[in-house]
């Protein structure tokens, strides 16, 4: 990959991010940080990567909203 496409991705990266931490810190929690972040398409993986937890804390967090969700409606 040429070195201005490296600089563009890690630019890139960085952005996502500030906002990851913006929105964690505009949230009253954890759980709201990850639902508002699975909510704009991001997988639990990630997610984990972006707010410093596991995988796991957020698949759980996604799946109990979920099936919250669906008891509620």
């Amino acid at each position: 990959m040429p070195e201005s496409r490296r600089g563009q991705m890690d630019s890139t990266e960085e952005l996502v991010r500030l906002v990851a931490i913006q929105i964690r810190l505009g949230l009253p929690n954890q759980t709201q940080a990850i639902l508002e972040l699975s909510r704009a398409g991001f997988g639990p993986t990630r997610i984990a990567e972006l707010l410093g937890t596991s995988p796991a804390t957020a698949k759980v967090t996604i799946a109990k909203a979920r099936k919250k969700g669906a008891s509620s409606g």
